[in-house]
């Protein structure tokens, strides 16, 4: 067998092969004996047709029969010679297999080249401040006011910001075609109102009605109004105002078990005090992958950017399925949503890629015993027992994908042992 192994850019690669003749005839003739004992053909008796007359009959698919199995081995053979190993299948083109003549093809894929990671102790990281404020302490008591807030009927003024509003609304399209909804309830000043519809309600007493018109600018986020002009009927039916309760002990212990307003805002400050922890090491790991990813010394192999995007809408949609939301109904503009994860899923391929380097680089493994310990800790989150966590991981081929999961989590421990991280 003649192959050929050229590199089209650091990762990019063609390998073209050429199979003796001798070879491909020999698998002719096995596939074409295969078909002769299955064949049903007039004037022959079953496992009797010559060997001519099923070539001749069945040409076509004994040639893609032969290339089907050919193929693939050839290209294992050169490129477990060559010591290569592909980030995904290689593509096949210009496959030429024809009986007396050498079968040919040529295959493209992409590799990760040998490369060096460096000193990550050059690695240098500022940890954002964890320090609660006062003030944000003040901020989440105010929007525990709010969500514990009673709605009281208003009387004897119009709707001001902030009001809900009940509404008799029926809204008319640039096509001329009509929707009438009763009792839609409006917060004034509500971002997801239509731009325009807060100043229309604005001073309107209950029982009052009204007609006008908004247009929607080009950019509206809802493509098919974008640009439109809508007319709009309402009627107030109802004004309500948000009633805040008294910031006291009464309502600490309306928020669960506390005993003043002064244990209340303990709370919040711990709990506060845990998200900022939590965001500041969020945002070190982020600064950190984005180090990582910069010291890869090549282009990341498109075939390993689509894979962790597809992996990425499949998460996507998982997440609008738990949510009741059939991703084919959500409104998404999935092209779209694809390439706006490109840059985003280069860079995670890129720091992984790191990750596994030093990973390798350091002779860092995981333990049987570590793998277990991350199975029933998921069996824990979700409720169910370690061994049908397992059994399910097993069943997708998924024990590869928690091993290295637990490897890259110890490099990024070993990068953030070595690295200079400011505020710890």
């Amino acid at each position: 067998m003649k192959t050929d192994l050229v590199d089209v850019n650091d990762t990019r690669k063609t390998l073209t092969v050429e199979i003796p003749s001798d070879i491909v005839n020999a698998r002719i003739e096995h596939v074409a004996k295969d078909y002769s004992r299955k064949a049903r053909i007039p004037g022959f008796r079953p496992g009797k047709v010559p060997s001519r007359v099923i070539k001749q009959r069945f040409k076509d698919q004994i040639l893609h029969d032969v290339a089907h199995e050919l193929v693939p081995r050839a290209i294992e053979e050169a490129l477990g010679m060559r010591g290569v190993e592909p980030v995904d299948t290689p593509e096949v083109h210009d496959v030429v297999v024809e009986e007396n003549k050498a079968l040919t093809f040529t295959a493209q894929f992409d590799t990760v080249p040998p490369f060096e990671i460096g000193d990550v102790g050059g690695i240098t990281i500022a940890r954002p401040s964890s320090a609660v404020t006062g003030e944000a302490v003040d901020q989440a008591l105010t929007r525990l006011r709010q969500r514990a807030a009673r709605m009281e009927p208003v009387e004897g003024r119009g709707a001001i910001d902030g009001d809900i509003v009940t509404l008799h609304l029926d809204r008319t399209d640039a096509k001329g075609e009509t929707d009438h909804h009763d009792d839609v309830n409006v917060e004034i000043g509500a971002t997801a109102n239509p731009p325009g519809f807060d100043a229309q309600i604005l001073g309107l007493e209950s029982g009052a009605e009204k007609n006008f018109s908004i247009h929607y600018p080009d950019d509206y986020q809802t493509k098919e109004m974008a640009g439109t002009d809508v007319s709009y009927h309402v009627k107030v039916n109802a004004i309500k105002k948000r009633v805040l309760p008294e910031l006291d002990d009464e309502f600490a212990k309306d928020m669960g078990e506390f005993e003043s307003l002064d244990a209340l805002r303990t709370r919040v400050r711990e709990d506060l005090e845990h998200e900022a922890r939590h965001n500041s090491d969020h945002a070190v790991r982020e600064e950190l992958m984005k180090q990582l990813a910069a010291k890869i010394p090549f282009d990341v192999p498109p075939a390993l950017i689509e894979r962790e995007i597809n992996r990425r809408l499949e998460e996507f949609a998982a997440r609008l399925i738990d949510q009741n939301i059939d991703p084919r109904q959500a409104g998404v503009d999935w092209n779209a949503f694809r390439e706006s994860q490109r840059e985003v899923a280069k860079n995670a391929v890129a720091s992984a890629l790191a990750l596994d380097e030093i990973a390798r680089r350091e002779q860092l493994s995981v333990s049987d015993e570590e793998i277990e310990q991350e199975i029933a800790r998921y069996a824990e989150r979700t409720g169910r027992t370690p061994a049908a966590i397992r059994a399910a991981i097993e069943k997708e081929g998924g024990l590869a994908r928690v091993y290295t999961g637990l490897r890259r989590e110890k490099s990024i421990d070993f990068v953030k042992s070595r690295a200079k991280i400011s505020g710890d």
